[in-house]
């Protein structure tokens, strides 16, 4: 009499195979997960960079050359600024960077224009 069925042996590979398929499913979606939140993050802290690039423009003064922090919040979230106001060769012009990071220090974004004497 023959017998059908799987062995052990057989049901065994078949489940490792489906552990597997199921640790590499699992290791794309926190991927996924993790690039959806740094992109929230890096969107956000591109909206604080602006803004603070917005605000110096509609100021209409021409700012000192030097460096100054802020805060800011978007979606939530605290993030943490520095702008750097540089010289140019152009005595009528400044370069401002706005760096934005988390509150643990990790770079975002870093925005620069360039103000020019009003």
């Amino acid at each position: 009499m023959k017998r059908r069925g799987f062995t052990l042996i057989e049901v065994l590979v078949a489940l490792a195979v489906v552990a597997l398929a199921l640790s590499a499913g699992i290791k794309a979606a926190g991927a996924l997960t993790g690039n959806a939140q740094r992109l929230s993050d890096n969107m956000a802290a591109q909206w604080c960079a602006e803004n603070q690039l917005a605000g110096l423009m509609l100021a209409r003064q021409f700012p000192s050359v030097g460096d100054a922090g802020f805060a800011c919040e978007q979606a939530g979230r605290q993030y943490v600024g520095q702008l750097q106001i540089r010289p140019t060769p152009n005595p009528n012009f400044r370069r401002v960077d706005a760096r934005i990071t988390t509150p643990e220090g990790e770079p975002l974004v870093t925005l620069s224009t360039i103000l020019p004497r009003y």
